[in-house]
């Protein structure tokens, strides 16, 4: 796994996008503090339900946010 910068030692991030249907249901990705994602740190199908949540904000999922993991 690659490393990405985080704000302090052993802090790590996540990038939620939440769902705009399903209460509770969403999907989390590991993240720098500024929300950018390491494509070549995620796994085939990491990718792709990273890629298919970009492309469904305001549809299906809520613009996503930062959060401590």
């Amino acid at each position: 796994m690659s490393h990405l910068s985080h704000a302090g030692h052993g802090t790590h991030f996540e990038l939620r996008f939440r769902s705009l249907f399903n209460a509770g249901r969403g999907l989390a990705f590991p993240c720098d503090a500024e929300g950018r994602v390491d494509l070549g740190a995620l796994s085939e199908r990491g990718r792709e339900n990273y890629l298919f949540a970009r492309a469904m904000v305001g549809r299906e999922f809520a613009t996503p946010d930062v959060r401590l993991a």
